[in-house]
């Protein structure tokens, strides 16, 4: 069965990438950064992409749907930030809450921070899923580990997936895989190794652990760098250098520790090497960090098509 899907604030493509390998076919894609737009044109061109704010964008011509999906952005919630929650102009969720009551998909699923599970929350969360109860849906959350789906990173996210009443029984939490993610220097030894670099065998030894939640920072606030102090404290345990991004891999004679590369980021976020990323260095490493990774939209999409496949199929009567 063929289900269609609208996703907003889509950034560079991780949940859209994710959903499409689970079988969901996009309808529209609405994201407010020229740059995420752009990637995600440069790699589906075919991808009906709507560059905006969601706060002007209208779901109505996508009523009955089968998926609303997206990631809200993350500030109101975040430990990095002061949150603020609903009291923060960034909190989109009222706004995917509206695209919800216009478009009546037949499931939701939208991502966030570890942050939104904090007590400050308790409330924030229970409105979230009385609000889609009164607009006839299940919603359940779940945390999320991105390393219990093959991504060699920690980056627990919470996820919101909300059903209708004939649906909600046929879905299913996806199940952590039985084998362990591989290491940062597994999953990046080649492209460390690619100019020939002496050290590369030495580095992945020590590169044994997978890496820490990565950080793309925002317009206003952060670099091109791996995080804050506790974060490249951390990558250096591994043996990289969190203090910037670099534009290239290390060459044969290269001393000290590396700087991983925009492409070696995303291979940590779980994006495949083919998927390309528009703009300059500190752009498009914005666009990495603050993904979806795709291997966990994925495994929840394929959950949520499943259920929704399920919920479709005529009942049998008995005689």
């Amino acid at each position: 069965m063929s289900v269609h899907s609208i996703e907003i604030c889509a950034g560079a493509g991780g949940q859209a990438l994710g959903l499409e390998q689970a079988g969901f076919e996009h309808a529209s894609l609405i994201e407010i950064e020229a740059h995420a737009c752009q990637t995600l044109r440069l790699n589906r061109p075919y991808w009906n992409v709507v560059e905006g704010d969601i706060r002007q964008y209208s779901a109505d011509e996508w009523r009955g749907i089968g998926l609303l999906a997206g990631g809200v952005p993350c500030p109101p919630f975040s430990k990095a930030g002061k949150q603020l929650g609903n009291d923060d102009e960034r909190d989109l969720f009222p706004e995917a809450l509206r695209l919800v009551s216009e478009c009546k998909p037949e499931a939701v699923m939208l991502e966030n921070v570890r942050g939104i599970l904090d007590v400050v929350f308790d409330d924030y969360r229970a409105k979230i899923i009385s609000d889609l109860k009164k607009l006839g849906y299940i919603a359940e959350w779940r945390l999320l580990n991105a390393s219990d789906f093959g991504v060699p990173q920690l980056r627990p996210r919470v996820v919101f997936v909300a059903l209708k009443r004939n649906a909600i029984d046929y879905f299913r939490w996806p199940s952590a895989l039985t084998a362990p993610p591989p290491t940062v220097g597994e999953a990046l030894f080649d492209l460390m190794a690619a100019n020939g670099w002496v050290g590369a065998e030495q580095w992945r030894d020590r590169a044994c652990d997978i890496a820490p939640t990565l950080v793309g920072g925002s317009k206003k606030h952060g670099g091109p760098d791996l995080g804050p102090t506790r974060a490249k404290k951390a990558w250096a345990s591994l043996g990289v250098d969190g203090m910037g991004i670099s534009d290239s891999v290390p060459e044969r004679d290269f001393i000290g520790m590396p700087r991983l590369t925009v492409r070696m980021a995303a291979r940590i976020q779980g994006f495949p090497d083919h998927w390309q990323f528009s703009g300059k260095k500190t752009p498009a490493y914005r666009q990495v960090g603050n993904a979806f990774p795709p291997p966990v939209a994925c495994a929840v999409g394929t959950q949520i098509y499943a259920a929704l496949n399920a919920a479709a199929k005529p009942k049998l009567k008995r005689a």
